[in-house]
């Protein structure tokens, strides 16, 4: 089992995944304050500022314990979201897997593809045994794509918090590195 210290580049036909740089945070400060990010992803836990963001995504290439890449149209170059492994557990050979895409990305199948190519990462290349994530239960689009890259719904977080006005619920979903090469055994 590898740990996470290498940044790969991930190229796909419609995204390229890339490590972070410090210059990508004026891209990702426009995408975080998109309305639809913030619905479906909740509000930050601190006051996020320019600053913060600089040495956060400047930060990135050098954490061992979790994977962050920028999601770019492979086509532009264009910066257009993010993929995360993280709450990396070497010995359950586990993390929790998030993303978030940006307008400019949206609809076109780069979240897809930028999920399958960093979960196929994860069990070919790190070892892991399983992925996991929550999302909203209202995040349909989000669920879908998941379901579509091979994550299975394994339960419901019922009322996790308040938000616009009403208690919402999270799915729970997981894909373990059989599943995924049951998929990808099918695909070829």
């Amino acid at each position: 089992m590898s740990d996470f210290s290498v940044k790969p580049v991930l190229t796909g036909e419609k995204t390229v995944l890339r490590p972070f740089t410090e210059a990508d945070a004026e891209g990702m400060w426009e995408i975080i304050g998109d309305a639809e990010v913030t619905h479906f992803t909740g509000d930050p836990p601190d006051e996020i500022t320019p600053e913060r963001l600089r040495d956060w995504y400047g930060s990135r290439s050098a954490q061992p314990d979790r994977l962050d890449l920028a999601v770019t149209d492979a086509a532009t170059g264009e910066l257009v979201g993010e993929v995360v492994l993280y709450e990396w557990d070497p010995g359950a050979r586990s993390c929790t897997f998030r993303t978030l895409i940006g307008p400019r990305g949206r609809g076109r199948g780069i979240g897809t593809e930028a999920t399958r190519l960093v979960v196929g990462y994860g069990f070919q290349r790190l070892g892991l045994h399983r992925i996991q994530l929550e999302a909203y239960a209202f995040n349909h689009r989000a669920l879908r794509v998941y379901e579509k890259a091979g994550f299975v719904r394994e339960g419901l977080r019922r009322e996790t918090e308040f938000k616009h006005g009403a208690w919402v619920d999270e799915v729970v979903m997981g894909i373990l590195d059989r599943d995924w090469a049951a998929l990808t055994a099918t695909a070829r």
